[in-house]
């Protein structure tokens, strides 16, 4: 999404200025161009150097630069990005930004480009809840300025709460949600759920599974990057949240339902949590004690909802697009044909966790794809190009429908 785009990246002075390096990094991954702006306090904790290296470009850092300003670089270098990204964006440039100051090479240009502008805040605490930050906040954003952040978290000043700058890789979703304004996906909603479910015994113990969460995290974030408004369910994992996607943490299946169910109305639902079968029938209410030479405890169990085949059979409010995983160790793609037309749902992406196929918990995963009519033999992929495909699959799939 973002190969090709032009980013005009201004770092200002402050101790998240670290983070800029991450940041043009995680751009470059992504094939964008990126061409950096300092301020003069911004050399207080980056260096130049630093900013050139990791951009392959040169740094623009002086107003009076009798080369730069020979070829109006204040104007040109405004205007030659598709998007102007300042990170960190600290209380004095917003200042000057609302005030219409150009005092440096940065508020100048600023105040001479005719493209968005999309700033991540960052200061101390006091500084975000003063009156005259969120009235220049107020400013800026009446006049089109995106905001991504700031999140609430430990400062280096030791203070706590709102002002700690938007994480890299949050600032690199709101590009791609900037530019993904023509992504195929856009205007759809899609839930996906992901991870394993616990059901509980006690309040200590509880019976689960070896999912990760991985694919189906990734499958969210993919969604997310086409253009669709996600929605990720999931049980506990140590998966880190996708960015751009709201995320619902759950445990047992129970709550996987409800949070399904309030998160409808949806376009496309991708149910690839590893949902237990069963719960414990009575959770104790204390923890079980082991008894001197005593019997193991006699566990009765109840079925859990089938929140794939619920989902599929709504008569109202049912996604229209509905696809669920099929974890088999034998007879993967006869199990998924007989699973998909007992389920009702449209897809079943059928994957091997036989022992020694290392899909639980690993990178990799080998798919088949069942649809009504067909079988489409996935070659090994890992799980992050399993997500694309699936993504790119889905969008082929709205285009394909009657307008």
């Amino acid at each position: 999404m973002l190969a090709g785009k032009r980013i005009l990246l201004i770092v200002s002075g402050g101790i998240a200025a670290y983070k800029s390096l991450e940041l043009i990094r995680r751009l470059r991954e992504r094939k964008a161009a990126v061409r950096c702006v300092m301020t003069e306090s911004a050399e207080q904790f980056v260096t130049p150097l630093s900013l050139q290296a990791l951009s392959e470009d040169k740094v623009y850092r002086a107003l009076f630069s009798l080369t730069d300003e020979s070829e109006m670089g204040h104007i040109n270098l405004s205007r030659q990005a598709d998007l102007v990204v300042i990170a960190p964006a600290t209380a004095n440039i917003l200042a000057k930004m609302a005030g219409g100051i150009a005092d440096d090479l940065a508020t100048t240009l600023l105040l001479a480009t005719d493209k968005d502008v999309l700033a991540a805040p960052a200061m101390n605490v006091r500084m975000w809840n003063h009156a005259a930050t969120q009235a220049n906040l107020a400013t800026l954003k009446s006049r089109g300025v995106r905001f991504v952040g700031p999140n609430e978290g430990d400062m280096a000043c030791g203070e706590f709460g709102p002002g700690r700058v938007a994480e890299p890789m949050e600032i690199v979703a709101a590009i791609e949600a900037y530019f993904g304004k023509d992504a195929p996906l856009v205007g759809r909603r899609a839930l996906v759920t992901s991870g394993p479910t616990y059901e509980a015994i006690d309040p200590v113990r509880f019976i689960g599974n070896r999912s990760s969460g991985k694919q189906g995290h990734a499958i969210a974030a993919a969604l997310s990057r086409a253009g669709a408004e996600t929605t990720l369910i999931t049980g506990p994992t140590a998966e880190p949240a996708p960015q751009g996607v709201q995320v619902v943490r759950i445990e047992s299946a129970r709550q996987m339902l409800a949070a399904c169910q309030d998160a409808l109305p949806v376009d496309i639902a991708v149910f690839a949590a590893a949902v237990a079968d069963w719960r414990v029938a009575g959770q104790a209410p204390q923890k079980l004690k082991k008894q001197e030479g005593g019997q193991p405890p006699r566990l009765e169990f109840a079925e859990n909802p089938d929140i794939l085949a619920t989902i599929a059979r709504l008569a109202q409010g049912r996604p229209g697009l509905v696809i669920g995983f099929a974890a088999e160790t034998e007879n993967m793609v006869a199990n998924a044909v007989a699973k998909r037309a007992r389920k009702g749902c449209d897809w079943m992406l059928a994957n091997d966790v036989s022992t020694g196929t290392g899909t639980f918990g690993g990178d990799a995963n080998t798919i088949h794809l069942v649809t009504a009519d067909s079988v489409e033999d996935w070659p090994r992929l890992t799980k992050q190009q399993v997500a694309d495909r699936l993504a790119a699959r889905i969008a082929e799939h709205f285009r394909s429908l009657p307008a």
